[in-house]
């Protein structure tokens, strides 16, 4: 759980008896390559803190086909909020892409941790923040960019994970077909 330690304790001060209480309370749970973490249709209050490997959230369409909404790395996290925030049924799928070791975090560990230092709902809100801002510069590149632009964003966004994601799960991601991703590729390679 190195990962999660030194993420939290960058965004609280925790001392090490502090820390054994909060680590005392957390499951990390380990994946295996295209296993699913959750499906729509499940409940979970649970959000998931990727502290090794790849994971995806996704949907499927009615016509069969995948739309990416997200990719989770390392130190970053993922969940279908409108499962474990609102208690409704998941609309995503959540799968790792590779061996994935994850923190499996709720509200129980979240109160833990503003007891043990208030001011981690402080940062936690600067966290959701800065999520929902990134979300809306994609959906703003998604209406807007060009599929290089979108790529060029992507690569800055996930500069050490391009190549652990499969190219045809990084053209859903951008909205574009793995052709398109392919020549986009080439024009960027050709500059």
């Amino acid at each position: 759980m190195e990962n999660y330690k030194k993420h939290l304790k960058s965004l609280i001060e925790l001392n090490d008896v502090e820390w054994s209480k909060i680590e005392n309370k957390l499951v990390e749970k380990h994946y295996k390559k295209n296993e699913f973490i959750l499906v729509p249709g499940e409940y979970s209050e649970d959000y998931y803190f990727v502290e090794c490997g790849v994971i995806r959230s996704y949907t499927i369409d009615d016509n069969g086909k995948e739309h990416v909404i997200q990719f989770g790395t390392e130190n970053w996290y993922v969940s279908d909020r409108n499962s474990a925030v609102c208690k409704q049924q998941s609309k995503f799928y959540i799968q790792a892409i590779e061996d994935s070791t994850l923190i499996i975090l709720n509200n129980e560990i979240n109160e833990l941790i503003k007891s043990i230092n208030p001011n981690f709902l402080v940062e936690q809100n600067k966290l959701i923040q800065n999520h929902v801002r990134s979300l809306q510069d994609r959906i703003n590149l998604l209406l807007s960019a060009t599929a290089k632009t979108r790529y060029l964003e992507f690569i800055r966004l996930y500069p050490k994970q391009v190549n652990r994601i499969p190219q045809w799960m990084i053209a859903s991601y951008l909205g574009i077909t793995p052709e398109s991703l392919s020549r986009v590729r080439k024009d960027i390679a050709h500059g």
